[in-house]
């Protein structure tokens, strides 16, 4: 049977064009790697902050700008040096930055010393190389495979993202209570390692950039001047700015509002998660047919209206629906699974679109900018929610987040300039 198996996963890279491809597949499985720690990192460190540090209303809300102020201050330059210098050495170093601070933390809970501002400083760094390494790493995705294989590209990525997003969750909720939560986060520093170590077996020819003489700041007005003379990049600015300010505010509350008004355990929270990777699996069906049919803009509004319907419900649940709490369990999984897809429509289109249109020699600076442009208001969504929900409750502050949502994505419908655009 095993070597049937071996067989038929042999066929399958031989048969696909892009996973046969030795650099692309370990790129892939890096992908992987990361993804996997990432969700399970993720929902452990904020059970850490609300179970274990006991973290307020505005504490989380802190905790979740932390990860977006990075943005903020190194988005531009960064963007820059990237454009300077080669890439691949800097996403590796980020890789590894990435798992070492990661694996403090469970350390500083063994050792008694944990507290909310070394969760903050742990979620500061992984923003700063999240910000720097990962804009590396949506380059060297783009030399890759080339820009006209990107949405194919992103399409593989997001199939076995959807296969992740199944499993990882489930495992996160059985680890937080077997290891403890900051135990868990053992994991996600596990995946940064095992994707560095794959990544480290690329063999990547890049060249080295043009040197430029021009002072880093011309630069940065080039970034700024060629968004803002491109409609379609333009537009997306402002969409992304106003869809990450209420994505931050919904994401401090999420895990809050659900351990303690809806009376979820980590174990329920993991089999929630579980129905985002059939979101996610649901995306990557829908994703070639939408983008042939429509264009990538289309997408993009479906995705937004999707994440808007999740900010909508989940408010408006009860601990028990239809008096049980089984109910209310079951509604917040089919909420999770349209905004994972949701996620997925947005952000493929979105990364696809914003490379295609961008030269070889500004593509650090754009994606960059860009990233500042859109994710930098985020720690004010996210700090604004916790403010909102010490004040009127957390079950308010999403509601208002929700509301906003509506107006965006009648905002983001009225559209011409997304509605038409073709790659």
């Amino acid at each position: 049977m095993l070597t049937a198996f071996r067989s038929r996963l042999a066929n399958w890279f031989a048969s696909d064009d892009l996973l046969n491809h030795a650099n692309f597949r370990r790129y892939w499985l890096a992908s992987t790697f990361t993804s996997f720690g990432g969700i399970v990192g993720g929902m452990a460190m904020s059970i850490t902050a609300v179970l274990v540090l006991h973290a307020d209303a505005a504490q989380m809300g802190t905790l979740t700008a932390c990860q977006a102020i990075p943005f903020a201050i190194f988005a531009l330059p960064s963007g820059v040096w990237l454009d300077r210098n080669r890439r691949f050495p800097v996403l590796l170093a980020s890789k590894g930055v990435q798992a070492v601070s990661l694996a403090l933390l469970p350390l500083a809970y063994w050792l008694g010393i944990l507290s909310m501002p070394w969760l903050y400083t742990v979620a500061i760094i992984q923003g700063t190389c999240s910000i720097v390494g990962g804009g590396a790493e949506q380059i060297a995705l783009t030399f890759l495979v080339g820009r006209d294989r990107l949405v194919e590209a992103q399409s593989r990525l997001v199939a076995t993202d959807s296969i992740t997003r199944l499993v990882a969750p489930g495992i996160a909720g059985v680890l937080v209570q077997w290891l403890t939560a900051p135990g868990a986060i053992l994991i996600n520093a596990a995946g940064f390692a095992a994707s560095l170590l794959n990544l480290r077996r690329m063999k990547v020819d890049e060249p080295s950039p043009k040197p430029s003489t021009q002072h880093p700041l011309q630069d940065i007005r080039e970034g700024f001047r060629f968004i803002l003379t491109q409609p379609v990049l333009l537009t997306m600015a402002w969409s992304a700015a106003s869809w990450h300010l209420l994505f931050y505010g919904h994401m401090a509350l999420s895990v809050l509002f659900t351990m303690r008004d809806l009376g979820l355990t980590p174990g329920q929270m993991g089999f929630t998660e579980m129905f985002g990777g059939f979101g996610v699996m649901a995306s990557s069906m829908l994703l070639r047919r939408l983008n042939k049919r429509h264009g990538p803009g289309v997408p993009i509004i479906l995705g937004i209206a999707c994440t808007t319907i999740c900010y909508v419900g989940v408010p408006l649940l009860p601990a028990k629906l239809f008096g049980s709490a089984y109910w209310t369990l079951a509604a917040l999984s089919v909420l999770i699974f349209i905004s994972a897809c949701g996620l997925m429509l947005y952000f493929v289109p979105y990364q696809a679109l914003r490379q295609k249109v961008t030269p070889d020699e500004l593509l650090g600076r754009i994606i960059n900018t860009m990233r500042f442009m859109t994710v930098a208001i985020a720690p004010l969504g996210a700090m604004l929610a916790g403010y909102l929900a010490d004040r009127l409750g957390t079950r308010a502050a999403l509601g208002w987040i929700g509301a906003a949502g509506v107006v965006l994505t009648i905002a983001m419908a009225c559209s011409r300039t997304l509605r038409s655009v073709r790659l």
